[in-house]
């Protein structure tokens, strides 16, 4: 193992970067139209729903991404933050629900600078840590929105009875999205590791597989228990996302600056555990992800096996699914995606000798950032903070 390591955002990840944004774009136009959509077809029940979702997801990563520029105000890198900073903006523009759009500009300003002008390893630096902190925004955004409207848009198809092979299709990408975007925020944190230590795109679509084999079977359980007891789904979220906050503060997070702000944390990983597993701190991964499994199994099947009550119960009406077929099929992909994870961390993940491993990263992290020549003082104070305590979680 080397004794340190230089920070790397290549050309791929800025590629990445820009298209997220433009998918970003997509995806409000998307929304909006589908708002639209629902006001003239006169479901105005499911335009509550939608607008609901995408306020609620909206306000949220405002908070956060307001709350993490509060904590390094003074040392913003980028020329468009420090501009919005010297005229009051930045407050300005999240409170208009614009603030992911600033850290876009952040992003992709440095970036480009870094590969048209070839600038030093500091310039790279602050790159890989202002992505890091998109990505989580990213990844927020995709439980607090992106998970709700699939569930959503697949209750109404089992309502109305529309199941195609082009609306299975469209399910299929949109689960494909939520297990991509986990994956990107998962390879985004390797690169706080060491060289040896980066996740090969090999890694990475075995990561992406095992995460859609587990959110597939989740939110379609999901979804069909809500088709046959909607106003239960409301119940149902509210219990199990209160049992997994406090669980989420069983754990001492220690993420956010401030400590008030740590609750809101954790209740934004209680949402993400309501749908899919993410490692909030130290200790044995094993018995933890063991346990989660094993809890979020039997609440599917408990999902499952309402839903099949009330296809007993109204039989005719559902005719187009066979629970026979459909219940095994779903466990079976979970079952499955479990053992691909197996698979993952018992070939692709980094192993080794952790101690030499948290030694290397934690040397790199106080220094790569101020003993090059273009940086006299340790930036983004809070960024490191955060990217040191999830890179531990997640490798160590």
């Amino acid at each position: 193992m080397e004794e340190s390591f230089q920070f790397h955002y290549s050309l791929l990840d800025y590629l990445f970067t820009l298209v997220g944004l433009l998918l970003f774009l997509l995806d409000i136009a998307l929304d909006v139209w589908t708002v639209v959509s629902f006001y003239k077809n006169g479901a105005y029940v499911y335009m509550a729903v939608m607008i609901f979702l995408l306020l609620g997801s909206s306000v949220l990563l405002q908070v956060f991404s307001w709350l993490w520029y509060s904590d390094y105000l003074d040392n913003i890198e980028t020329k468009v933050e420090k501009f919005a900073k010297k005229h009051l903006l930045i407050k300005t523009f999240h409170f208009l629900q614009l603030g992911v759009y600033l850290r876009y500009a952040g992003v992709i300003e440095i970036s480009t600078t870094h590969f048209l002008r070839h600038t030093n390893s500091f310039t790279e630096g602050v790159a890989v840590y202002l992505n890091h902190d998109l990505q989580m925004l990213r990844l927020f955004e995709t439980f607090s929105e992106s998970a709700p409207q699939l569930i959503l848009m697949m209750s109404i198809i089992l309502q109305r009875r529309e199941l195609e092979i082009i609306t299975g299709l469209k399910i299929l990408t949109s689960a494909a999205a939520i297990a991509s975007s986990v994956a990107m925020y998962h390879r985004c944190m390797r690169a706080f590791l060491p060289e040896k230590c980066k996740m090969s795109w090999i890694s990475t679509g075995v990561y992406f597989l095992w995460n859609l084999l587990v959110i597939i079977p989740r939110v379609t359980a999901l979804a069909l228990f809500s088709s046959v007891l909607p106003c239960f789904i409301i119940a149902h979220f509210l219990s199990l996302w209160m049992l997994l906050v406090l669980v989420a503060w069983s754990q001492k997070t220690n993420f956010m600056e401030h400590s008030g702000w740590e609750w809101l944390f954790r209740a934004t990983v209680g949402l993400i555990w309501y749908f899919c597993w993410f490692n909030i701190s130290t200790g044995s991964i094993k018995s933890k992800t063991i346990l989660y499994y094993s809890f979020m199994g039997l609440d599917t099947v408990m999902l499952l096996g309402f839903w099949c009550w009330k296809v007993f119960e109204y039989a005719g009406c559902w005719s187009s699914l066979n629970p026979y077929m459909v219940i095994p099929t779903l466990l079976g992909l979970y079952v499955i995606g479990i053992l691909v994870k197996i698979m993952y961390y018992t070939w692709f993940h980094p192993n080794g000798d952790k101690e030499k491993r948290a030694a290397t990263y934690d040397m790199d992290s106080d220094s790569s950032l101020e003993d090059t020549a273009a940086a006299p003082a340790q930036p983004l104070t809070g960024v490191l903070k955060r990217s040191r305590n999830m890179v531990a979680n997640f490798f160590f």
